[in-house]
């Protein structure tokens, strides 16, 4: 890399110190809405900021939608939940990196808190959506079940304190999650990167987060049973 790259590279990092980043598949009807949100926070909290969407295949009026609401587009080839917020993560500008689920399940307005956990010196920030009473109808009854389950294993394989193993709102610094060499393609990336963070010695902590309903009109992502088992799974090998 000649010198002038270099300092262009730079200067495209230098001052941005929060990247509000959103994984999306065909979610024209609350991404909007949800980069909207993202935009006033960064507002609230007088920092430099941007929203990038991480778009995974989007059939849908998705990318028109975000363009118009403001935010900042890579587009990852590679399907998959991990594959797309492995290549935002990459593609992201700030010092630390918000991200979360562009379905409306998540207020990306009063995220401050993770902000601020964040500046005073954490890696890696972990919503937990039990620490206060989900929204009525924002979690599937197999999801209360099967989610306590797979972190009380996750907490025991990793022996670590994080009560929600599955929570699609946190925060990190981008370095040192980049470092980690995260390879999970899907769901279970958000248990990778618990489990390499504590085998790396990273300082993790948990914030409440309250849990809203998904606003999206179509099926949900998430197949409740394949990918639980891909967690489980995930728990029991050894990290690569």
């Amino acid at each position: 890399m000649t010198e002038e790259m270099q300092t262009i590279k730079q200067h495209k990092y230098n001052g941005v110190e929060l990247t509000i980043l959103m994984p999306c598949l065909n979610e024209e009807k609350t991404l909007g809405s949800c980069i909207d949100e993202a935009m006033a926070y960064l507002d609230k909290a007088g920092c430099r900021g941007e929203v990038l969407i991480a778009d995974n295949g989007s059939s849908d009026n998705s990318l028109s939608v975000a363009r118009q609401h403001g935010a900042r587009i890579a587009v990852c080839h590679e399907k998959g939940y991990g594959n797309a917020l492995r290549f935002g993560l990459k593609k992201a500008y700030g010092r630390y990196v918000i991200f979360g689920d562009c379905d409306m399940s998540y207020d990306f307005f009063h995220i401050e808190e993770m902000h601020h956990r964040l500046k005073s010196g954490y890696d890696l920030v972990i919503g937990n959506r039990f620490a206060k009473t989900p929204a009525r109808d924002a979690m599937p009854f197999s999801h209360r079940l099967g989610v306590p389950f797979l972190s009380w294993a996750g907490r025991l394989r990793y022996h670590c304190h994080i009560k929600d193993f599955h929570c699609g709102l946190r925060g990190c610094r981008r370095e040192a999650l980049n470092a980690l060499k995260l390879t999970a393609p899907g769901m279970e990336f958000a248990t990778e990167i618990i489990g390499k963070a504590c085998d790396s010695g990273l300082k993790i902590t948990q914030v409440p987060v309250i849990l809203r309903p998904d606003g999206r009109d179509g099926k949900p992502h998430l197949r409740t049973v394949r990918d639980g088992f891909r967690h489980l799974f995930f728990i029991i090998k050894p990290l690569k």
